[in-house]
């Protein structure tokens, strides 16, 4: 029977082939990511939780209730439409970013915490780091922006004035709360953006120029900062950097106690941990230590199939606004998370730069989720041109062999 049926042909509204589906294999490694970054808390941070709270799981509570709040971001921006997102919601969500971050510095509003003011009070006793925010915003802006100038980029009478004051703007507040690491990050993710979207550097050079100047003012115009430097430097002097970097050094030794396979997740998923905070910036010694050059293998792994696959979704997306922002959102998580490892193996100075999906934070997790959606939402749109169709009911049809569908 199936050979007397060559072809068959039926009625569609558009093309099959335009019907696209997310991509699977960046959807599997987030969540993998995920699930791993909440095992890990949950082997790290019992012990200290109960020192502290009298609660073995009140900081895995906390983020499995942030993390809950950033799944519905990442199905909100997974399946809402980008151009409606981008027309919609793009301009509401960056002004509001931006008025976050401001609010920083208002009295009552803001929460300071060891001297700086980097959170938002909202209901509940909980708090909003705006500056994680802000690192999503960017690349969303940008992503617009590379969009609607794309066939000019290097024209003379092109500007890219309003991407680089939106940059620099971002930058200097985030800088003003005394977050050095998180301000310069996001300078460069935007310079990133920039080069990535075809941009002379000549046009970079002012912008450069003005990020360095002012990443040396920030960094003489704290003493911590300088200690840090020197500290970093000088590991084996006691009287520089065993004080100052006193959580680092014990990150390396938990590293290295961790040996080819770990030494156990602990009795009943308890470890004692030497690390102060373990569960925050450093938590990826906690890991280390208790899986070994193993577990790191596996977090390695993981991470360049996440990376491999979204900047593959990137490439591959007709969108340019989707092609630009999704690419900001997979540099913004993977090169985060180089740099923690590397803080946490002793090859950076001490950041505050967190550990995305594994590292306590309400802001970061639901941030993280929630540019994981938007890349989800990416790899299956299409370029605009493409959703047009005219549509002949009488005379438009898809043929389809029915040999190809039972090869």
């Amino acid at each position: 029977m199936i050979e007397n049926l060559k072809t068959y042909a039926f009625n569609a509204d558009r093309p099959l082939e335009s019907y696209k589906k997310s991509d699977s294999g960046f959807l599997v490694a987030t969540i993998l990511l995920w699930g791993l970054g909440m095992f890990t808390l949950v082997i790290c941070s019992q012990n200290y939780a109960s020192r502290l709270y009298g609660k073995p799981f009140y900081f895995v509570t906390r983020q499995l209730i942030s993390s809950a709040i950033g799944f519905v971001g990442f199905l909100a921006f997974c399946f809402v439409d980008i151009k409606i997102i981008r027309d919609k919601f793009l301009a509401p969500m960056c002004l509001s970013i931006l008025l976050l971050c401001i609010l920083t510095f208002v009295p009552g509003i803001s929460e300071t915490r060891n001297g700086a003011a980097r959170w938002v009070k909202l209901f509940g006793g909980m708090t909003l780091q705006p500056s994680e925010l802000a690192k999503f915003g960017i690349c969303l802006f940008l992503g617009n922006l590379f969009e609607k100038k794309q066939k000019a980029l290097n024209d003379d009478d092109v500007t890219m004035a309003p991407g680089a004051f939106g940059l620099v703007l971002v930058t200097v507040i985030v800088f003003a709360q005394k977050d050095l690491s998180t301000g310069l990050f996001i300078f460069v993710l935007g310079v990133t953006m920039f080069v990535v979207a075809g941009m002379r550097l000549m046009w970079l050079i002012p912008t450069l120029i003005a990020g360095g100047i002012a990443l040396t003012i920030m960094v003489f115009s704290e003493e911590y900062r300088i200690q840090r430097i020197l500290g970093w430097l000088h590991k084996d002097e006691p009287a520089l950097g065993q004080g100052i970097n006193y959580q680092s050094l014990n990150a390396e030794r938990a590293i290295s106690s961790g040996g080819i396979l770990g030494s156990g997740i602990g009795s009943d998923f308890v470890r004692l941990n030497s690390i102060p905070e373990v569960q925050s910036d450093y938590i990826f010694a906690g890991w280390t230590e208790a899986m070994g050059f193993v577990g790191v293998l596996i977090y390695i792994a993981l991470l360049i199939f996440f990376a491999w696959k979204g900047f593959s979704i990137a490439l591959r997306s007709k969108n340019r606004f989707a092609s630009y922002a999704a690419f900001g959102c997979v540099f913004s998580i993977v090169f985060q998370s180089v740099i923690n490892l590397g803080v946490v193996s002793g090859a950076f100075p001490t950041t505050g730069i967190p550990l995305p999906f594994f590292s306590l934070g309400g802001s970061s997790i639901m941030v993280t989720l929630a540019m994981c959606g938007f890349v989800l939402n990416a790899s299956r749109c299409t370029d605009e041109e493409e959703e047009i169709f005219e549509i002949d009911n009488k005379n438009s049809y898809t043929t389809v062999n029915i040999e190809d569908i039972y090869e």
